[in-house]
């Protein structure tokens, strides 16, 4: 993309080099790096990471000749156990290069087979991002510091379900009881963040939280019984809950546009954007559960003005526009992509990525990954709707094409992170449909896009 996405998908392949050279009396290692084998989109970021290779190297340590060669019997006896002593670090060798060719994963205690700092977030197993476009839309909402301490401590307890087997239920117990107090003592400053045209919606929404069927109470009985089935769809039922609250907190953007893009359109909050899509080739998509085989399918978008106003005020633009209608699709591997083409342009937006912790986006620059700076909206999430870049310079992203990312965990880090992490900006997320984007081929059609929520927030230039 100046590329556009639409270029063929690099692929690289693994290469293993190993080196032993036996020594004595000492084995040690180099710094060991592990790479997934990717196809990763074609980028003019950061450099990659390097080509996946194991080195082993043994030093090479100079051995004195025996002093007393006259004493056969015990140089004898002191080749035997030299040789043994070898014998035996070769097989220790062989052992270690097993364990981390099957598992590659630093070994507790060796210093020198972990991963070098460069690459430590893109690989590392414990990277926490949203793992679903929902879960990344929750956390993007700027709301009440009270709602968002709600919400970190209920969202633990989304990773505590995964643990397998004994799950820590008291743990999860002391999450919501926390979550419960805070609501309680904080009834008023929570209520107080809502417009005054809202607070009614926001008093029953409030009142859903505490003792509502899906509620904080409930969530702490379904705990007390040890469920994770009912812990499951509670947990979730109360997320959903405060995230309706905090939308209702965060009427418009929490930090002001810099002056040089006032000029651009802009969405102030949240929008829902649906996409009908026909094949070309007059085939059909697959049938819904119990229903028949569909001529056309519909997609939803949520598009998010919080983190990236400019972007997703130009998509919104341009899709009440028409601008979409009748637009071919491309695909590749990894992404589904509008075509290059449109008869309508957009605004040369620049690139905007809103860095995780940050209270504003960042322009026409990307985000270093590798050195632990993350999105609030990131790419890794099947689903996750971006701008290509511009075909004149990847500081812009492009005035119209988009594309569908088709997240393969097969293809990211070790810690679940995209290769191009941090390069697109990121938009939005597919909530409805993802289980046609596997099916979309290159040829099919948009035939039409409609901004079915969310035209209120887009404010347009000469609205300004």
């Amino acid at each position: 993309m100046a590329f556009p996405l639409s270029s063929a998908i690099i692929s690289y392949k693994h290469s293993l080099n190993v080196s032993i050279t036996p020594s004595f009396p000492k084995l040690s290692f180099l710094p060991t790096q592990f790479v997934l084998c990717s196809n990763q989109l074609p980028s003019k970021g950061p450099a990659r990471p390097a080509r996946p290779r194991i080195h082993c190297l043994s030093k090479k340590i100079l051995s004195e000749e025996l002093a007393d060669r006259h004493d056969f019997p015990t140089n004898f006896y002191l080749s035997i156990c030299r040789h043994e002593v070898k014998k035996l670090e070769s097989l220790i060798a062989v052992i270690l290069l097993s364990i981390q060719i099957s598992s590659p994963l630093p070994l507790v205690g060796w210093d020198s087979l972990s991963i070098s700092p460069a690459t430590a977030v893109l690989y590392s197993p414990d990277t926490k991002v949203p793992r679903t476009g929902e879960l990344a839309l929750r956390k993007a909402i700027p709301a009440n510091t009270n709602m968002k301490t709600i919400q970190e401590s209920l969202e633990d307890i989304s990773y505590l379900l995964r643990i397998p087997q004994r799950k820590p239920f008291g743990t999860m117990e002391g999450n919501v009881k926390k979550a419960l107090k805070i609501a309680v003592d904080e009834k008023d400053s929570i209520l107080a963040s809502l417009p005054t045209n809202l607070k009614e919606k926001g008093s029953t929404l409030y009142a859903l939280l505490i003792d509502g069927k899906g509620g904080l109470q409930a969530l702490l009985e379904s705990i007390k019984d040890k469920d994770p089935d009912k812990v499951s769809v509670g947990l979730a039922s109360s997320l959903d809950t405060v995230a309706e609250i905090e939308l209702l907190q965060a009427p418009g953007l929490s930090f002001l546009l810099p002056k040089q893009y006032l000029n651009y359109p802009r969405l102030t909050g949240r929008g829902i954007v649906e996409f009908t899509i026909e094949k070309g080739d007059g085939s059909t998509f697959s049938p819904e559960a119990g229903g028949e085989l569909r001529k056309t399918a519909t997609i939803q978008v949520v598009v998010d003005g919080y983190s990236a106003p400019l972007t997703a005020g130009n998509f919104a633009k341009l899709v009440i526009d028409g601008a979409y209608d009748g637009v071919k699709l491309n695909c590749t591997d990894q992404a589904v992509l509008s075509d290059s083409r449109l008869d309508k342009n957009g605004y040369n937006v620049p690139l905007e990525i809103k860095p995780s912790g940050q209270f504003e986006p960042l322009y026409r620059t990307t985000l270093n990954v590798q050195d632990g700076e993350l999105p609030v909206l990131p790419l890794s999430v099947y689903g996750a709707v971006a701008m290509a870049h511009s075909e004149v310079s990847e500081e812009y992203s492009s005035p119209y094409q988009f594309f569908f990312y088709l997240y393969d965990k097969r293809n990211a880090g070790l810690g679940g992170l995209s290769f191009d992490e941090g390069q697109f900006s990121v938009f939005g997320y597919t909530i409805v449909g993802k289980d046609i984007l596997p099916q979309i081929k290159t040829g099919d059609v948009i035939q039409s896009a409609k901004l079915v929520e969310g035209q209120d927030r887009l404010i347009l230039p000469n609205e300004s």
